[in-house]
């Protein structure tokens, strides 16, 4: 799966976009190319403490599969999943 990283800022309500050249990619591998954790068990911990939403809902399967458009959001950090493919 390739996958490429382009942070953007959206002025309204400062959510960078991660783009990514897939229709979809798991939450877990979001994670860790936004830089919101550093490893696989960060992640693990961070969604077994109910502190990651995705559409502003708390998610805690790290195997989600996130789509075009999907937000995740810590604390006061949000990313947007934009996919490359029409």
């Amino acid at each position: 799966m390739k996958m490429t990283q382009r942070c953007g800022s959206d002025d309204a309500g400062g959510v960078n976009d991660i783009e990514i050249s897939t229709d979809t990619i798991r939450l877990g591998q979001l994670l860790k190319l936004a830089n919101l954790v550093d490893s696989g068990s960060d992640a693990k911990m961070l969604l077994a403490g109910g502190e990651v939403l995705v559409n502003n809902e708390v998610e805690v399967r790290r195997g989600r599969q996130l789509r075009n458009g999907d937000v995740v959001s810590i604390d006061d950090v949000s990313v947007r999943v934009v996919s490359s493919i029409n």
